[in-house]
């Protein structure tokens, strides 16, 4: 076999030693961290996770910060889109707060989702824990908002401080969004 320095590589446009003697071994695990609470920030999150389980992949989504919004009893069916502040809002942020606007905004992202079959946050949530997706709240969180385990949504399987979360992600790929 030659060998190739990554100087070589980068030249002749040849795979180096590390890229041809490595192979890919597959995704068997994930752990999905979803710390924003918007609606556009909710569905990555979700989406990611149920095509990882759409494939066998073990999934585990660990809700902490904002993201508890995703899962909050009392807030989960009134997640809004962010116009104020969201750099890829195509209008400035002087007329994203303007009165309405986050509402329409919020109207227009979820007739979007209803219009591609994409379930509402709830029903996703359902879909995921029913696939067998872990469904985990960040007990730091819960305490600096004030929570209680009867605050979430039944689908939740446990609170967990953040050691825990990384004993249960041993081995898995880590996705912060």
């Amino acid at each position: 076999m030659t060998t190739t320095t990554i100087d070589e590589a980068v030249t002749s446009g040849q795979p180096t030693v590390a890229e041809t003697e490595t192979e890919r071994k597959p995704i068997e695990r994930v752990s999905i961290i979803c710390s924003k609470g918007t609606l556009d920030m909710a569905y990555p999150g979700l989406v990611m996770a149920n095509g990882a389980r759409m494939m066998g992949i073990e999934a585990m989504v660990f809700f902490t910060f904002w993201g508890l919004d995703i899962i909050t009893e009392k807030k989960i069916d009134s997640l809004h889109v962010a116009t104020v502040g969201n750099p890829s809002m195509p209008m400035p942020t002087m007329v994203g707060g303007l009165p309405g606007m986050e509402a329409m905004a919020s109207k227009m992202m979820k007739k979007q989702m209803d219009d591609l079959e994409i379930p509402p946050v709830r029903e996703f949530i359902e879909i995921l824990s029913d696939s067998g997706a872990e469904l985990y709240a960040c007990r730091m969180a819960m305490d600096m908002f004030k929570l209680e385990e009867k605050d979430l949504v039944p689908q939740v399987d446990e609170v967990l401080t953040v050691m825990d979360f990384y004993d249960k992600s041993a081995g898995a790929q880590i996705i912060f969004i």
